[in-house]
């Protein structure tokens, strides 16, 4: 027994430069061992990612009235379905230029089997043979963990157009949003574009080139679309309550829970001990990021209006994640915790802001996800020395204006073509009824 002990201690002490070593020279960890794990990291945080879309839909199934629940959920998967298959065949693509357009040899660099070829990803700019960076990982893998990131894009507006815009409109707009408008822009920052390399502009893991995106879409979609029948009436906001708060809760949760996949895993490496590291302080800084939302935006209600407000709690949440989202690594955690309060204190204002100018969003996505991701890409320079003020700011305003125009073209196209609002009639009696024909909750709404 004692031999055994001995030797089993003698075992542990010889592996200890081994693992000083892995430490301070990430090269030494074996080439099949970072590829594995860093794969695997693209892999965890896709499906987390992925996860994310069933916290869309509960949340919006949530906020919106009974009569559209059966709506939002067709809504919902259509758009994912969609962005999985348009952004195979076009988007990623156009945000990762490979070479030729549908064929070709990993020598070319071509799209298909550059994609499922068995080979690593080139990215623009690396070399594959620098085995502690990102680039040494499975194609298949990046392929999954970018769509994710592009169809929580679509999610984004499906929210704020609710109750009032037709289905098929909606996810034509969707097809279009995540094969050609959302890739474009991805790639001026993380297809090796100009945003990249002449700006230096720092955005982790997207507050700008994923949140403000979606944010910017919906936007002009819900100017365009106009408010919903009877929120504005006599100068007044009318409230117009969800029909299950229990469900929304429960669908922050799981956007809270699908946000370390989002931040954590766009740290794009896990060879070696300091990448985990880095993904270890990226989770506990989103964590806390999320948290300072909520609590800024429930101190803050309970101030304004004398009474906490439940929907404003959790929008605070997913704004202080939206927040920290253009850097996630370098604050502290009471720095991050700030970075998302602050994201929560813009939710309580920017909702009222937005009912002003009768700007009607069912779940409050322009306030989380555009004025939200416009601070969080800001706030970079709060802890990010390698950030600069106009390498920021110029590309915040780049991208809306793309978005801005390139929607707004889309969205005429379609109110122009087939029509993007319901009837007066559908509106009243329900979405649920007259464009889907079943309800969600049947033995509720019926008389």
């Amino acid at each position: 027994m004692k031999l055994t002990k001995t030797l089993m201690a003698g075992s542990a002490l010889a592996l200890l430069p081994t693992f000083a070593m892995a430490q301070d020279a990430p090269m030494a960890v074996p080439t099949d061992t970072v590829w594995i794990l860093n794969s695997l990291l693209f892999l965890i945080g896709g499906f987390l990612v992925f996860w994310m879309a069933a916290g869309f839909a509960m949340l919006e199934g949530g906020l919106v009235r009974s009569k559209n629940v059966t709506m939002q959920m067709t809504k919902n998967i259509a758009l994912f379905s969609l962005a999985s298959i348009f952004y195979y065949l076009i988007g990623y693509n156009l945000m990762y230029p490979l070479g030729s357009w549908m064929i070709g040899s990993d020598e070319t660099g071509g799209y298909l089997s550059a994609l499922w070829g068995p080979g690593v990803l080139e990215a623009v700019g690396v070399g594959a043979d620098a085995v502690d960076d990102y680039s040494y990982a499975s194609t298949g893998s990046d392929f999954f963990f970018q769509l994710m990131f592009c169809a929580a894009t679509a999610s984004i507006v499906s929210g704020a157009l609710a109750e009032r815009i037709k289905l098929w409109p909606f996810l034509i707009f969707t097809v279009i949003l995540t094969s050609i408008i959302y890739p474009i822009q991805a790639s001026w920052k993380w297809g090796g574009g100009f945003l990249d390399s002449q700006y230096g502009f720092l955005d982790f893991a997207g507050s700008t080139v994923v949140h403000s995106v979606g944010g910017w879409a919906a936007l002009v979609g819900a100017v365009i679309l106009g408010p919903r029948i009877g929120k504005y009436k006599d100068g007044k906001v009318v409230p117009i309550m969800g029909s299950n708060l229990q469900m929304a809760t429960l669908g922050t949760f799981i956007l809270w829970l699908g946000w370390f996949g989002f931040n954590g895993g766009s740290q794009l490496a896990m060879g070696s001990i300091g990448d985990v590291a880095d993904v270890s302080r990226i989770f506990a800084n989103t964590n806390t990021a999320a948290a300072g939302g909520a609590i800024a935006a429930l101190i803050l209600t309970q101030i304004l209006y004398k009474k906490p407000d439940l929907t404003m709690v959790l929008n605070g949440a997913l704004a202080g994640l939206v927040s920290i989202t253009a850097e996630p690594l370098t604050p502290s955690l009471g720095a991050a915790t700030l970075i998302g309060a602050v994201g929560g204190v813009i939710v309580v204002f920017a909702v009222p802001f937005l009912d002003k100018l009768k700007i009607d969003d069912v779940v409050g996505a322009i306030p989380v996800h555009l004025f939200a991701g416009i601070w969080g890409t800001m706030a970079v320079l709060l802890t990010n020395p390698d950030a600069t003020f106009m390498g920021q700011l110029l590309p915040i305003i780049i991208v809306g204006v793309f978005v801005v125009v390139a929607s707004a073209v889309v969205w005429f196209i379609l109110k122009a073509t087939m029509g993007i609002r319901v009837s007066e009639e559908a509106e009243i009696s329900g979405l649920d009824n007259a464009e889907m024909g079943m309800e969600a909750y049947p033995e509720f709404t019926r008389s």
